[in-house]
């Protein structure tokens, strides 16, 4: 049963995925580089402009927290890309709702 119901979920993301808009200050140059982003280990497509977003990242106690909305949240290990061709200049995360965060890729070093 559980199978099932992970598996309406994906279908149900993949539907919001599809049908939402980008933010209105996203640049429309990144769509590529949103769309080659992919979730470590199965390969599935991380998001794309319109569900990705940059945010604010810090290091704490050895692991990685991105600001969703108000709060922090810790960034597991295995949703951390392994990129350092991050155009945007800032972390990014893809998170949804019903599945939490699918990908993050780190800030460029400065």
């Amino acid at each position: 049963m559980a199978p099932v119901i992970a598996l309406i979920l994906l279908m149900a993301a993949g539907m919001g995925m599809a049908r939402a808009a980008p933010p209105p200050d996203a640049d429309p140059a990144f769509t590529a580089w949103f769309d080659s982003l992919r979730q470590p280990g199965s390969g599935a497509k991380c998001c794309s402009i319109a569900d990705c977003r940059e945010t604010e990242s810090r290091m704490v106690g050895g692991h990685y927290e991105a600001l969703i909305g108000h709060h922090w949240a810790v960034v597991p290990e295995d949703k951390i890309l392994q990129r350092t061709d991050n155009p945007t200049g800032r972390a990014v995360l893809c998170w949804l709702p019903p599945l939490g965060i699918l990908c993050f890729v780190r800030a460029p070093e400065t």
